[in-house]
């Protein structure tokens, strides 16, 4: 890639962001969250972390769409709750660079020391990182993962390695073992934390745990803990808020048309509002008929409907998508290669600038 081409997505990525604030200001304000699919249990504390600036996002994912060979950027969608492939981005494609006899070479890649800034910025908002060691008085935070999933675990572990080079105390628990009250959080020992990150999806407490979504509420409502990401990166994650982005957007170079109904005339992708690795993703011709599809574990979900863009592709018909995290601002990027519609298949590709 170009430096050229790194700044662009630099760029887009920052501005897109921007956008997600002022729509998730305006879904609170106007009291959107069923269009969305948001959970009615997650409703106060979604409202609470937001109005609250401790309540801070640590790292998202957004896939996009061109950026190579002057084709323009597109968002695609936000995984800004529970994304993945952060190893591989942050550490392994600086590897894959030695292992390809490009050691001098250089990568639009400074994740690992993004995030953990970013922790730093539980304690002094902002971006007054400098100042980290003056408001530090030891908190703690612990970290966890569903036991069996082995990426989510070394996901959730490479974050717990950036909080403490951050100046942290930190301890990995898997969920299962994890106790709550509304008093607080505790490992399975009794000790208590002041953080709790959790790679486990905002939605899947509320539906699939609804006791703990009401716990979690209580602990925020008590100022007991603070948690990681926060409940208000649900309202990013949806998909219904391409819909939001394209009504307040439309005239933005990155926001592709989106809506809750089919659109008329046009190529397009059914998504479901939640869900993971292309599931229940259908590719409609403008026709009305099914380009391609899967099928998946998501398909009570709402919804959307977005205009249809190509993905780079190569010689041998490999799709390509980028991935650029966010952490404060745009900090590194990756990209998957494919099918059509990206699953849990896809192949990571690391990149290098020339």
């Amino acid at each position: 890639m170009t430096q050229k081409e790194a700044d662009a997505y630099y760029t887009a990525t920052n501005e897109i962001y921007d956008m997600y604030v002022q729509a998730a200001e305006y879904v609170i304000e106007n009291d959107l969250f069923f269009e969305l699919g948001i959970p009615f249990n997650l409703v106060d504390m979604i409202k609470k972390s937001w109005d609250n600036d401790v309540h801070w996002h640590i790292y998202g994912r957004f896939d996009l769409a061109g950026g190579i060979d002057d084709i323009p950027i597109k968002l695609i969608e936000f995984n800004a709750d529970t994304p993945t492939s952060l190893f591989e981005t942050a550490l392994l494609q600086w590897a894959l660079l030695k292992e390809n006899d490009l050691d001098d070479a250089q990568q639009f890649n400074n994740v690992y020391e993004a995030i953990k800034n970013n922790f730093k910025r539980l304690i002094t908002l902002f971006d007054d990182i400098e100042n980290f060691d003056k408001n530090y008085d030891g908190w703690k935070i612990l970290f966890s993962s569903v036991d069996g999933n082995e990426e989510e675990e070394v996901t959730t572990k490479l974050l717990q390695q950036m909080a403490t080079d951050a100046g942290f105390n930190t301890h990995f628990e898997y969920l299962g073992n994890v106790e709550f009250d509304e008093n607080g959080i505790y490992d399975a020992k009794g000790n208590k934390y002041e953080y709790f990150f959790k790679l486990y999806p905002w939605e899947d407490i509320a539906t699939d745990e609804g006791e703990l979504a009401t716990t979690l509420t209580s602990i925020m409502k008590n100022q007991k803990a603070i948690i990681l990401n926060p409940a208000y990166t649900l309202l990013f994650q949806s998909k219904g808020m391409l819909k939001i982005l394209s009504d307040m957007f439309p005239e933005s170079p990155y926001i592709l048309k989106c809506s809750y109904e089919p659109l008329e005339g046009i190529k397009q992708v059914e998504k479901t509002v939640f869900g993971r690795e292309g599931a229940n993703t259908k590719i409609i011709n403008a026709d009305g008929s099914i380009a391609t599809q899967r099928d998946g574990a998501y398909g009570n979900y709402k919804k959307v409907y977005q205009e249809y863009v190509e993905f780079t592709s190569d010689a041998k018909g490999d799709k390509y998508q980028a991935g650029v995290f966010f952490a404060y601002e745009a900090c590194g990027l990756s990209f998957r290669k494919g099918a059509e519609i990206l699953d849990n298949m896809s192949k990571f590709v690391g990149h290098h600038l020339l």
